[in-house]
């Protein structure tokens, strides 16, 4: 099941957060993993599970994360105390900005929810720069996520390669990312000016040894349009009891051995300069 809309890519629990964090922090072998981080950090979201009115959860993972997600909804959002909020506790922003260019224009696509370029998207990129110009830079951005699982989604590789090449040529020092759901992981294409590329499929134990994961895997591999191009693993980190325990076999106290498994398979491909865990710290 690829994750609804783009809320829903989620986390973990307290013991498997620390288990992580000791992995990667103490793990000399994993120097090709560069960024570890959580989505669903700064996006005007408050978790329902606790009784806090908060949507701000960066204090609760930086002391094991470097990256966080960060929503943009519109051009003229001013975003330099929320990133220099982030900077102060040594995390990047990853600045989700699929709002910002695309927009949802029927049902026309594999989700049932089909998005297209936005006509105005060159206008809105200039009014977004010209608020931001402060904070645009590597020293305060992780990395530029755009096109929500595209192909999924009826965006087209050439909405895409615009979109890209438009960052590529403003902001060439800083990285562009792309996420596909799993079930549209054949049919898509990747721009030669897309960094970083990743698919979602949860409900995994053990992405090494699961037979349709691992094809899924070679055929992201096989899609990569650069050599410079690396790979960006989503961990499955939020528990749901109907998908996990029913669809998946999964047990949440089973957690700790799923991250562990995500772990050793971006510490297994050295193409992997990424361990980013998708989605929001719950309470600690």
């Amino acid at each position: 099941m690829p994750f609804i809309g783009f809320h829903i890519l989620t986390f973990f629990t307290l013991l498997t957060c620390g288990a992580v964090n000791d992995i990667y922090v103490l793990d000399k072998s994993n120097d090709h993993l560069k960024y570890f981080g959580f989505t669903l950090i700064d996006t005007h979201w408050d978790d329902p599970s606790d009784a806090d009115t908060k949507t701000n959860y960066a204090d609760e993972i930086d002391h094991f994360s470097n990256i966080a997600d960060m929503l943009v909804l519109k051009p003229d959002t001013n975003l330099i105390q929320r990133t220099q909020y982030f900077a102060n506790l040594d995390l990047k922003a990853v600045l989700h900005l699929n709002e910002l260019f695309f927009e949802l224009k029927g049902t026309n696509s594999p989700s049932g929810s089909n998005y297209d370029l936005r006509a105005d998207y060159q206008i809105r990129w200039r009014t977004f720069k010209h608020v931001n110009q402060a904070i645009l830079n590597k020293d305060y951005i992780g990395a530029f996520y755009f096109g929500e699982e595209p192909t999924w989604n009826g965006i087209t590789f050439t909405e895409l390669n615009t979109v890209t090449e438009l960052l590529e040529k403003d902001f060439p020092d800083i990285p562009s990312m792309l996420i596909e759901a799993y079930p549209a992981i054949g049919d898509l294409q990747v721009p030669e000016t897309v960094d970083w590329v990743g698919f979602d499929q949860y409900f995994t134990k053990d992405p090494n040894i699961n037979t349709e994961f691992q094809l899924n895997w070679a055929i992201l591999k096989s899609k990569l349009s650069s050599p410079q191009q690396k790979i960006m693993v989503i961990l499955d980190s939020h528990y749901i009891e109907w998908t996990h325990g029913d669809f998946g076999g999964i047990d949440i106290l089973q957690m700790n051995d799923v991250a562990n498994n995500y772990y050793e398979l971006a510490l297994s491909d050295k193409k992997s300069d990424w361990a980013f865990r998708l989605l929001l710290a719950q309470r600690l």
